[in-house]
C-alpha cells in the first residue's frame, strides 16, 4: 500500500501574527469608527492631491515655458518638503482664513508637500520630448498651445502620473498628523494609541494607512504603465475623462457618508485620555438631553490650540482647568485660593474672550510629579522637597508645555531648587511614562488623575511647598453658542460636581490600562450617577 502524504501548507509565524493582530483590532473597536477615519482620510488625501495637481501641473508646464523661473520655483517647493510637516501644521493654527483646526488646514498642509512631485515631474517630462517630435509639429504649423495638448502633454503622461504616484503615497502617511489639529482621519487612532502606550489603537490607525498606501501605489503604478504604453493620444484622453468621473464620484459617495449626520455643537479636547472622557461625557449628555448632534474634534494638541479654536468658534466647548487658564492662558501669576482662581478666570473668559465657564466638574487635576514606586520605597521620599536631594543623580524628561509654562518646570526648579545631572528631556507625555518604565528618566511631570501612575506603579511627591495652583476641571464654551442653543447651559452644569478626584482617575485607568473604549466608559459613568 502506498502512502500519499498530502502536502500541509505552514505560515510563516509574521502571518499568523498580523491576521491575529486584525481580528483583535476589529473584535475591540467599532467597525463603523474605523470605517469612518479611513473615509475622513481618504476624503483629506484625495482632494490634497486634486488641489496639487490642479497647482503643480500649470506651473510645471510654465517653467518649461518660462526657464528663467525654473530654478526659483523648484527651490520653493523644495523648502516646503524639507520643513517638519507638525511645524507646518503648527504654523497653520495660527493663520486666517485657511488656518485653525479642522480639514481645511490639513488639506492646505497636504497640499504643500504634494506640489514638489508634480511640479517637477511635469517639467521633467515634459522638458525630456525629444527636440525633433517638436520640430514636426511646429513644421506642420502647430501653434504652442496645439504643441502642449496634442505633444507634450500626451507624450510626458506617464511621469507626470509617477509624480501623482510619489505625492498621493507621501500625502497618506502624512495625513495621519492631520489628527493633532482635528482633522481627523486614521492618525486619531495613532495619537489615542501612543498617548496610551496601546499599540492596537496604534495598530489600528497605521494598517489601514498603510493599506491605503500600497492600493493607491499600485493602482497609479498600473496607470503609469498604461499611459507610457498606449500610443493613441485621443484614447488617453478618454480614459483619463472616464477616471477622473469614476473617482470624483466614488469620493462623493464617501463624502455623503461620512457626513451623513450633520453635526451642530463641536465639542473638543485636548491631547490626554483624561480630556477625551470628559469632552465624551458632554458630548453623550447633549446627546443623550438635547436634540442637538455633537462633532467630537478630540485630541486636539495642548491648551493654546483649543484655546485658539474656541475662540474662533472652530469649537463649540471643551474642558480646561483653572490653574491652567489663569497662568497660561491669562498669563496671572499663581493664587492657591481655588475660589478666587474660578472668579478670576469667569470674569477674565467673560470680558476678553466672551467665553463662559460653567460650573466645576468636581474633581481638580493638579499637576503631579512622578517617580517610579521602586525608588520612592528605596530612597523613602515622599515629597519634592526630599527629592530635591537625589535630583543630580537624575535625568529628567518633561513635556512640551510643562517645560515652557510659567507654572510648569521653570517655576517649580527655582521652587525646589531642581538640578538634574543633564538638561531635561522634552518628549510627548505618552512617551514620557514609557521612559519612565524603562528607566530612561528617573522622574516625569503628570496629571494627579492620570490612569497610568496606577498602571505603572509610579507615586506622586507631594508638592509640600504649594507651588502649584489649584486646577479645577470646569467645561469652557462660546457665548454666542450658548445664547443660540440657551438649553446647553442647564445641560452641561447637570455635571456640575459629580466628578470625584478618584472616579476620574479609575476612568483613566480603565482606557489606558484595561483598553475600555473611552465611549463605554463615558457611557457607564452617565448611567451609574443617573445622568
Amino acid at each position: 500500500m502506498v502512502r500519499v502524504s498530502l502536502p500541509v501548507k505552514i505560515y510563516p509565524l509574521p502571518i499568523i501574527a498580523k491576521v491575529l493582530i486584525l481580528s483583535t483590532i476589529f473584535s475591540k473597536f467599532y467597525i463603523q469608527q474605523v470605517l469612518l477615519r479611513t473615509g475622513e482620510h481618504l476624503i483629506i488625501v484625495a482632494i490634497a492631491i486634486t488641489c496639487a495637481i490642479a497647482i503643480g501641473i500649470p506651473l510645471g508646464i510654465l517653467i518649461t515655458r518660462k526657464q528663467i523661473l525654473a530654478t526659483p520655483i523648484l527651490g520653493l517647493a523644495n523648502v516646503v518638503q524639507t520643513i517638519p510637516s507638525l511645524a507646518i501644521f503648527g504654523f497653520l493654527i495660527s493663520l486666517p482664513f485657511l488656518g485653525g483646526i479642522g480639514k481645511i488646514p490639513a488639506i492646505v498642509a497636504l497640499t504643500l508637500y504634494a506640489l514638489l512631485p508634480v511640479i517637477r515631474n511635469t517639467y521633467i517630462g515634459i522638458t525630456s520630448i525629444d527636440p525633433a517630435i517638436r520640430e514636426i509639429g511646429v513644421g506642420m504649423g502647430m501653434t504652442d498651445r496645439q504643441l502642449l495638448f496634442e505633444v507634450d502633454i500626451p507624450l510626458a503622461l506617464g511621469i507626470i502620473i509617477a509624480g501623482v504616484r510619489v505625492a498621493t503615497v507621501i500625502s497618506v502617511a502624512i495625513a495621519t498628523i492631520a489628527a493633532a489639529i482635528g482633522g481627523g482621519g486614521l492618525g486619531v487612532f495613532i495619537f489615542r494609541g501612543l498617548s496610551t502606550l496601546n499599540n492596537q489603537l496604534i495598530l489600528t490607525g497605521a494598517i489601514p494607512s498603510a493599506v491605503i498606501a500600497f492600493g493607491a501605489d499600485f493602482f497609479l503604478g498600473c496607470l503609469e504603465r498604461y499611459l507610457k504604453q498606449q500610443l493613441d493620444f485621443n484614447k488617453k484622453y478618454n480614459f483619463l475623462r472616464a477616471l477622473s468621473l469614476s473617482v470624483g464620484g466614488f469620493l462623493l459617495a464617501i463624502a455623503i457618508l461620512v457626513n451623513i449626520n450633520t453635526s451642530t455643537i463641536t465639542i473638543g479636547s485636548k491631547n490626554s485620555t483624561e480630556q477625551i472622557i470628559l469632552g465624551e461625557i458632554i458630548a453623550q449628555k447633549i446627546e443623550e438631553k438635547t436634540n442637538l448632534q455633537v462633532d467630537r474634534r478630540f485630541n486636539l494638541g495642548g491648551t493654546f490650540i483649543c484655546h485658539e479654536a474656541i475662540k474662533k468658534g472652530q469649537i463649540n466647548g471643551y474642558v480646561e482647568y483653572t490653574g491652567t487658564a489663569l497662568t497660561a492662558v491669562l498669563q496671572q501669576k499663581p493664587i492657591n485660593d481655588p475660589q478666587e482662581v474660578y472668579r478670576q478666570v469667569k470674569q477674565a473668559y467673560n470680558e476678553k474672550f466672551k467665553l463662559e465657564l460653567m460650573e466645576p466638574l468636581g474633581f481638580e487635576n493638579t499637576y503631579a510629579i512622578v517617580i517610579r514606586g521602586e525608588d520612592a520605597e528605596k530612597l523613602n521620599i515622599k515629597t519634592l522637597s526630599e527629592a530635591a536631594k537625589y535630583a543630580p543623580q537624575w535625568q529628567g524628561g518633561f513635556g512640551y508645555e510643562f517645560l515652557e509654562r510659567q507654572d510648569g518646570y521653570p517655576g517649580l526648579a527655582k521652587t525646589y531648587g531642581l538640578k538634574f545631572k543633564s538638561i531635561p528631556q522634552e518628549m510627548d507625555l505618552g512617551l514620557m511614562y514609557k521612559a519612565l518604565g524603562d528607566k530612561i528618566i528617573d522622574i516625569g511631570n503628570s496629571s494627579s488623575t492620570n490612569g497610568m501612575i496606577k498602571a505603572l506603579n509610579l507615586v506622586i511627591l507631594e508638592d509640600d511647598k504649594k507651588y502649584f495652583p489649584p486646577y479645577e476641571a470646569v467645561p469652557v464654551f462660546n457665548q454666542r453658542t450658548l445664547e443660540k442653543y440657551p438649553s446647553l447651559r442647564d445641560t452641561i452644569n447637570k455635571l456640575a460636581g459629580s466628578i470625584s478626584a478618584e472616579e476620574m482617575q479609575q476612568m483613566n485607568y480603565l482606557v489606558d490600562k484595561k483598553s475600555l473604549r473611552v465611549e463605554q466608559v463615558a457611557h457607564n459613568f452617565l448611567k451609574s450617577h443617573n445622568l
